[in-house]
Protein backbone atom coordinates (compact mmCIF):
# COMPACT_ATOMS: atom_id res chain seq x y z
CA UNK A 1 0.00 0.00 0.00
CA UNK A 2 3.02 1.83 1.08
CA UNK A 3 4.21 1.90 -2.75
CA UNK A 4 0.47 2.48 -4.27
CA UNK A 5 -0.15 6.04 -1.90
CA UNK A 6 3.83 6.96 -2.90
CA UNK A 7 2.91 6.66 -6.65
CA UNK A 8 -0.25 8.30 -6.36
CA UNK A 9 0.99 11.05 -4.74
CA UNK A 10 3.84 11.43 -7.49
CA UNK A 11 1.34 11.04 -10.10
CA UNK A 12 -0.87 13.84 -8.52
CA UNK A 13 2.34 16.19 -9.19
CA UNK A 14 2.46 15.49 -12.51
CA UNK A 15 -0.59 15.55 -13.06
CA UNK A 16 -0.99 19.41 -11.43
CA UNK A 17 1.86 20.60 -14.49
CA UNK A 18 -0.73 18.60 -16.75
CA UNK A 19 -3.54 20.56 -15.41
CA UNK A 20 -1.07 24.09 -15.75
CA UNK A 21 -0.39 23.47 -19.08
CA UNK A 22 -4.24 22.31 -20.03
CA UNK A 23 -5.18 25.96 -18.45
CA UNK A 24 -2.31 27.62 -19.94
CA UNK A 25 -3.39 26.81 -23.09
CA UNK A 26 -7.17 26.95 -22.78
CA UNK A 27 -6.91 30.51 -21.09
CA UNK A 28 -4.75 31.42 -24.29
CA UNK A 29 -1.89 32.49 -21.86
CA UNK A 30 0.93 31.01 -23.71
CA UNK A 31 0.84 31.79 -27.91
CA UNK A 32 -0.14 28.60 -30.34
CA UNK A 33 3.77 28.09 -30.79
CA UNK A 34 4.16 27.58 -27.44
CA UNK A 35 4.12 23.40 -27.80
CA UNK A 36 6.25 23.51 -30.78
CA UNK A 37 9.19 25.62 -28.83
CA UNK A 38 8.92 23.62 -25.63
CA UNK A 39 8.75 20.52 -27.20
CA UNK A 40 11.98 21.38 -29.34
CA UNK A 41 13.59 22.31 -25.74
CA UNK A 42 12.54 19.60 -24.34
CA UNK A 43 13.87 16.79 -26.87
CA UNK A 44 17.17 18.83 -27.78
CA UNK A 45 17.93 20.00 -24.43
CA UNK A 46 16.06 19.57 -21.03
CA UNK A 47 15.91 15.57 -21.72
CA UNK A 48 19.29 15.05 -23.28
CA UNK A 49 20.81 17.03 -20.54
CA UNK A 50 18.51 15.08 -17.92
CA UNK A 51 20.07 12.03 -19.09
CA UNK A 52 23.67 13.11 -19.88
CA UNK A 53 23.48 13.86 -16.09
CA UNK A 54 22.86 10.60 -14.71
CA UNK A 55 24.96 9.09 -16.74
CA UNK A 56 27.67 11.27 -15.76
CA UNK A 57 27.23 10.45 -11.57
CA UNK A 58 25.87 7.31 -12.00
CA UNK A 59 27.48 5.32 -14.72
CA UNK A 60 29.98 3.34 -13.26
CA UNK A 61 32.42 0.19 -14.56
CA UNK A 62 29.35 -2.10 -12.10
CA UNK A 63 27.03 -0.34 -14.04
CA UNK A 64 28.33 -0.89 -17.70
CA UNK A 65 28.33 -4.76 -16.80
CA UNK A 66 25.38 -4.73 -16.09
CA UNK A 67 24.05 -2.70 -19.42
CA UNK A 68 24.21 -5.50 -21.95
CA UNK A 69 21.69 -7.16 -19.66
CA UNK A 70 19.53 -4.18 -19.70
CA UNK A 71 19.82 -3.41 -23.69
CA UNK A 72 18.84 -7.02 -24.85
CA UNK A 73 15.29 -7.05 -21.75
CA UNK A 74 14.55 -3.91 -23.75
CA UNK A 75 14.90 -5.83 -26.61
CA UNK A 76 13.08 -8.68 -25.65
CA UNK A 77 10.30 -6.53 -24.68
CA UNK A 78 10.10 -4.54 -27.97
CA UNK A 79 10.50 -8.12 -30.11
CA UNK A 80 7.46 -9.75 -28.01
CA UNK A 81 5.72 -6.61 -28.14
CA UNK A 82 5.65 -5.53 -31.75
CA UNK A 83 4.04 -8.49 -33.16
CA UNK A 84 1.30 -8.17 -30.42
CA UNK A 85 0.62 -4.69 -30.85
CA UNK A 86 0.40 -5.78 -35.01
CA UNK A 87 -2.32 -8.42 -33.71
CA UNK A 88 -4.30 -6.80 -31.26
CA UNK A 89 -4.69 -3.71 -33.28
CA UNK A 90 -6.24 -6.43 -36.29
CA UNK A 91 -9.11 -7.54 -34.12
CA UNK A 92 -10.01 -4.10 -33.10
CA UNK A 93 -10.42 -2.56 -36.26
CA UNK A 94 -10.39 -3.06 -40.20
CA UNK A 95 -9.54 1.02 -40.98
CA UNK A 96 -5.68 0.84 -41.79
CA UNK A 97 -5.02 4.25 -41.03
CA UNK A 98 -6.60 3.66 -37.09
CA UNK A 99 -4.61 0.45 -37.27
CA UNK A 100 -1.25 2.29 -37.29
CA UNK A 101 -1.84 4.31 -34.89
CA UNK A 102 -3.02 1.58 -32.58
CA UNK A 103 -0.36 -0.54 -33.33
CA UNK A 104 2.13 2.57 -32.47
CA UNK A 105 -0.10 2.68 -29.25
CA UNK A 106 0.19 -0.55 -28.28
CA UNK A 107 3.86 -1.57 -28.83
CA UNK A 108 5.55 2.32 -27.68
CA UNK A 109 3.93 3.56 -24.39
CA UNK A 110 4.62 7.00 -23.34
CA UNK A 111 7.97 5.56 -21.63
CA UNK A 112 10.06 8.92 -22.47
CA UNK A 113 8.27 11.98 -21.54
CA UNK A 114 6.07 10.32 -18.89
CA UNK A 115 8.35 7.22 -18.41
CA UNK A 116 11.39 9.29 -17.34
CA UNK A 117 9.38 11.71 -15.43
CA UNK A 118 7.30 8.46 -13.33
CA UNK A 119 10.30 6.56 -12.66
CA UNK A 120 12.69 9.24 -11.76
CA UNK A 121 10.51 10.47 -9.26
CA UNK A 122 9.06 7.23 -7.57
CA UNK A 123 12.25 5.33 -8.06
CA UNK A 124 15.13 7.83 -8.12
CA UNK A 125 18.33 8.48 -10.36
CA UNK A 126 19.89 4.81 -9.59
CA UNK A 127 16.90 3.19 -10.93
CA UNK A 128 16.26 6.04 -13.71
CA UNK A 129 19.69 5.25 -15.16
CA UNK A 130 19.07 1.54 -15.58
CA UNK A 131 15.41 2.51 -17.22
CA UNK A 132 17.65 5.39 -19.60
CA UNK A 133 19.43 2.32 -20.54
CA UNK A 134 16.72 -0.87 -20.96
CA UNK A 135 14.75 1.79 -23.38
CA UNK A 136 17.17 2.58 -25.85
CA UNK A 137 16.01 -0.58 -27.81
CA UNK A 138 12.49 1.54 -27.75
CA UNK A 139 13.82 4.26 -29.48
CA UNK A 140 15.86 2.30 -31.82
CA UNK A 141 12.63 0.41 -32.90
CA UNK A 142 10.97 3.57 -32.87
CA UNK A 143 13.15 5.35 -35.30
CA UNK A 144 14.03 2.62 -37.27
CA UNK A 145 9.91 1.34 -38.07
CA UNK A 146 7.75 2.58 -35.72
CA UNK A 147 7.81 6.80 -37.07
CA UNK A 148 8.36 6.12 -40.58
CA UNK A 149 5.64 2.99 -41.13
CA UNK A 150 3.00 3.19 -38.70
CA UNK A 151 2.83 7.50 -38.15
CA UNK A 152 4.01 8.87 -41.72
CA UNK A 153 2.23 8.78 -45.18
CA UNK A 154 3.90 6.56 -47.38
CA UNK A 155 5.39 8.64 -49.64
CA UNK A 156 6.89 11.14 -47.02
CA UNK A 157 8.96 8.02 -45.07
CA UNK A 158 12.17 8.54 -44.83
CA UNK A 159 14.49 5.61 -46.08
CA UNK A 160 16.79 3.16 -44.77
CA UNK A 161 19.42 6.13 -44.51
CA UNK A 162 17.49 8.67 -42.79
CA UNK A 163 16.46 6.45 -40.46
CA UNK A 164 19.49 5.49 -39.27
CA UNK A 165 21.17 9.36 -39.27
CA UNK A 166 17.35 9.94 -36.83
CA UNK A 167 19.37 7.73 -34.38
CA UNK A 168 21.88 9.91 -33.96
CA UNK A 169 19.73 12.66 -31.85
CA UNK A 170 20.72 14.32 -28.81
CA UNK A 171 19.15 11.61 -26.35
CA UNK A 172 21.31 8.80 -27.95
CA UNK A 173 24.20 11.40 -28.04
CA UNK A 174 24.06 11.93 -24.33
CA UNK A 175 23.95 8.58 -23.45
CA UNK A 176 27.06 7.52 -24.77
CA UNK A 177 28.98 10.97 -23.87
CA UNK A 178 27.52 10.63 -20.50
CA UNK A 179 29.11 6.64 -20.34
CA UNK A 180 31.93 8.01 -21.40
CA UNK A 181 32.21 10.52 -18.75
CA UNK A 182 30.92 8.23 -16.07
CA UNK A 183 33.94 5.90 -16.57
CA UNK A 184 36.41 8.60 -16.46
CA UNK A 185 38.78 8.07 -13.60
CA UNK A 186 38.56 11.86 -12.47
CA UNK A 187 35.40 13.83 -11.46
CA UNK A 188 34.14 16.80 -14.12
CA UNK A 189 34.06 20.24 -12.44
CA UNK A 190 31.02 21.27 -10.31
CA UNK A 191 29.57 23.67 -11.80
CA UNK A 192 29.74 22.09 -15.34
CA UNK A 193 27.68 19.21 -13.34
CA UNK A 194 25.49 21.33 -11.82
CA UNK A 195 24.58 23.50 -14.99
CA UNK A 196 24.20 20.61 -16.63
CA UNK A 197 21.84 18.89 -13.54
CA UNK A 198 19.91 22.28 -13.39
CA UNK A 199 18.95 22.03 -17.15
CA UNK A 200 17.78 18.71 -16.69
CA UNK A 201 15.83 19.06 -13.71
CA UNK A 202 13.19 20.95 -16.39
CA UNK A 203 13.06 17.25 -18.11
CA UNK A 204 9.87 16.32 -15.89
CA UNK A 205 8.01 19.76 -15.39
CA UNK A 206 8.50 20.69 -18.91
CA UNK A 207 7.01 17.23 -20.23
CA UNK A 208 4.25 17.45 -18.23
CA UNK A 209 3.48 20.65 -19.37
CA UNK A 210 3.38 20.00 -22.75
CA UNK A 211 0.97 16.56 -22.12
CA UNK A 212 -1.78 19.07 -20.76
CA UNK A 213 -1.37 21.65 -24.45
CA UNK A 214 -1.54 18.90 -26.54
CA UNK A 215 -4.58 17.54 -24.16
CA UNK A 216 -5.75 21.04 -24.39
CA UNK A 217 -6.22 20.55 -28.21
CA UNK A 218 -8.22 17.73 -27.80
CA UNK A 219 -12.24 17.90 -28.72
CA UNK A 220 -13.07 16.43 -25.53
CA UNK A 221 -16.59 15.11 -26.83
CA UNK A 222 -15.18 13.25 -29.52
CA UNK A 223 -12.30 11.69 -27.30
CA UNK A 224 -14.60 10.35 -24.49
CA UNK A 225 -17.32 9.23 -27.27
CA UNK A 226 -15.07 6.27 -28.92
CA UNK A 227 -15.45 3.34 -27.63
CA UNK A 228 -12.48 1.60 -29.04
CA UNK A 229 -10.19 4.39 -27.72
CA UNK A 230 -11.32 2.89 -24.09
CA UNK A 231 -10.60 -0.98 -24.50
CA UNK A 232 -6.93 0.13 -26.10
CA UNK A 233 -6.46 2.23 -23.72
CA UNK A 234 -7.63 -0.44 -20.91
CA UNK A 235 -5.11 -2.68 -22.97
CA UNK A 236 -2.35 -0.44 -22.65
CA UNK A 237 -2.56 0.46 -19.34
CA UNK A 238 -3.44 -2.77 -17.37
CA UNK A 239 -3.34 -6.28 -19.62
CA UNK A 240 -0.09 -5.68 -21.39
CA UNK A 241 1.82 -4.55 -17.95
CA UNK A 242 -0.47 -7.24 -15.96
CA UNK A 243 0.56 -9.72 -18.45
CA UNK A 244 4.06 -8.41 -18.16
CA UNK A 245 3.86 -8.86 -14.68
CA UNK A 246 2.48 -12.57 -14.65
CA UNK A 247 5.64 -13.67 -17.40
CA UNK A 248 8.29 -12.04 -15.45
CA UNK A 249 6.87 -13.69 -12.34
CA UNK A 250 8.59 -16.79 -13.33
CA UNK A 251 11.81 -16.10 -14.98
CA UNK A 252 14.97 -16.01 -13.05
CA UNK A 253 16.34 -12.35 -14.33
CA UNK A 254 17.76 -10.09 -12.51
CA UNK A 255 15.13 -7.56 -10.48
CA UNK A 256 16.33 -4.29 -11.59
CA UNK A 257 14.93 -5.75 -15.51
CA UNK A 258 11.89 -6.50 -14.46
CA UNK A 259 11.42 -3.34 -12.64
CA UNK A 260 12.15 -1.45 -16.10
CA UNK A 261 9.91 -3.60 -17.83
CA UNK A 262 6.94 -3.19 -15.95
CA UNK A 263 7.75 0.36 -15.71
CA UNK A 264 7.93 0.92 -19.80
CA UNK A 265 4.76 -1.18 -20.01
CA UNK A 266 2.38 0.57 -17.42
CA UNK A 267 2.83 4.13 -18.68
CA UNK A 268 -0.29 5.32 -20.79
CA UNK A 269 -0.18 5.69 -24.98
CA UNK A 270 2.49 8.29 -26.16
CA UNK A 271 1.76 11.61 -27.52
CA UNK A 272 3.67 10.84 -30.93
CA UNK A 273 0.60 9.68 -32.44
CA UNK A 274 -0.84 13.17 -32.38
CA UNK A 275 2.14 15.32 -33.27
CA UNK A 276 3.55 13.14 -36.34
CA UNK A 277 0.44 12.86 -37.97
CA UNK A 278 -0.89 16.20 -37.49
CA UNK A 279 2.25 17.22 -39.18
CA UNK A 280 1.50 15.63 -42.32
CA UNK A 281 -2.27 17.32 -41.89
CA UNK A 282 -3.76 13.66 -40.76
CA UNK A 283 -6.30 12.79 -38.70
CA UNK A 284 -5.94 13.39 -35.08
CA UNK A 285 -8.94 12.31 -34.23
CA UNK A 286 -8.73 8.62 -32.64
CA UNK A 287 -4.88 9.50 -31.59
CA UNK A 288 -6.21 12.29 -29.51
CA UNK A 289 -8.85 10.39 -27.37
CA UNK A 290 -6.34 7.41 -27.10
CA UNK A 291 -4.22 10.30 -25.77
CA UNK A 292 -7.15 11.80 -23.20
CA UNK A 293 -7.87 8.56 -21.90
CA UNK A 294 -4.94 6.69 -21.29
CA UNK A 295 -2.97 9.93 -19.16
CA UNK A 296 -6.34 10.28 -17.02
CA UNK A 297 -7.08 6.35 -16.66
CA UNK A 298 -2.96 6.31 -16.00
CA UNK A 299 -3.25 8.10 -12.59
CA UNK A 300 -4.63 5.23 -11.00
CA UNK A 301 -3.28 2.20 -13.17
CA UNK A 302 -0.01 3.52 -12.50
CA UNK A 303 0.03 3.46 -8.93
CA UNK A 304 -1.98 -0.08 -9.35
CA UNK A 305 0.38 -1.92 -11.54
CA UNK A 306 3.37 -0.29 -9.23
CA UNK A 307 1.72 -2.10 -6.15
CA UNK A 308 1.21 -5.27 -7.52
CA UNK A 309 4.49 -5.79 -8.96
CA UNK A 310 5.99 -4.46 -5.16
CA UNK A 311 3.63 -7.53 -3.45
CA UNK A 312 4.79 -9.98 -5.94
CA UNK A 313 8.31 -8.80 -6.41
CA UNK A 314 9.78 -7.08 -3.51
CA UNK A 315 13.42 -7.16 -3.41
Amino acid sequence: MQVFLSTLGQMGVLFIFIAIGYILTKLKVVPDNAGAVLSKMENNVFTPASILATFMMYFTVEKLKEAWMLVLGGAVVVLIGIPLAILISKLTTKDSYIRKIYTYGLAFSNFGFMGNAVVESVYGESVYLSYLIFVIPFWIAIYAWGVPALLMPTENSHSVKERLKNMCNPMLICVVIGMIIGLLPFDMPEFTVRSISMLGACMSPIAMLLTGMAIAKIDLKEGFSNISVYVISLIRLFAIPLVCIAILYFLPIPFVIKLCAVCASAMPLGLSTIVIPQAYGLDTKVASGMALISHLLSCISIPLIFMIFDLLFKA
